[in-house]
């Protein structure tokens, strides 16, 4: 079973508040990150992961006149959360899925206190077989 893990972050300024950190609370966060992104690889469950640009760089498109783009700013312009980064994983159970959402989850902030930040599991749907 593939699941999307999706970590959402709270919006505040339009970027996630990590330029705000201390050089140590940073690097506690991405070498937690960095550890957990192994276990995966290592445990055979990651299938990808990737950290995402903040929406101030996202842009939304849709077919324009003769499905030529027409592009648009950010997504959320009222949110309060926006999507951080994600992994797929591809685990045997929800339940393991569950453990490793709840991991990335307390991934430390400022100060080394655990964020909590919610993540987001769906399970990724395949296209049935003929």
């Amino acid at each position: 079973m593939r699941f999307m893990l999706m970590m959402h972050t709270p919006r505040g300024t339009g970027d996630f508040q990590v330029g705000s950190w201390s050089p140590e609370a940073l690097k506690a966060h991405m070498d937690f990150m960095h550890r957990l992104n192994k276990e995966l690889i290592d445990s055979g469950e990651r299938v990808g992961a990737e950290g995402l640009a903040p929406p101030g760089e996202a842009r939304v498109v849709r077919a324009g006149k003769d499905g030529a783009p027409a592009v648009t700013d950010g997504p959320f312009a009222e949110s309060k959360e926006f999507l951080a980064g994600y992994w797929i994983v591809e685990v045997d159970r929800p339940e393991r899925a569950y453990e490793i959402a709840a991991k990335a989850s307390s991934a430390p902030g400022p100060n080394g206190a655990p964020l909590i930040l919610p993540i987001e599991v769906r399970q990724v749907m395949r296209a049935p077989t003929t």
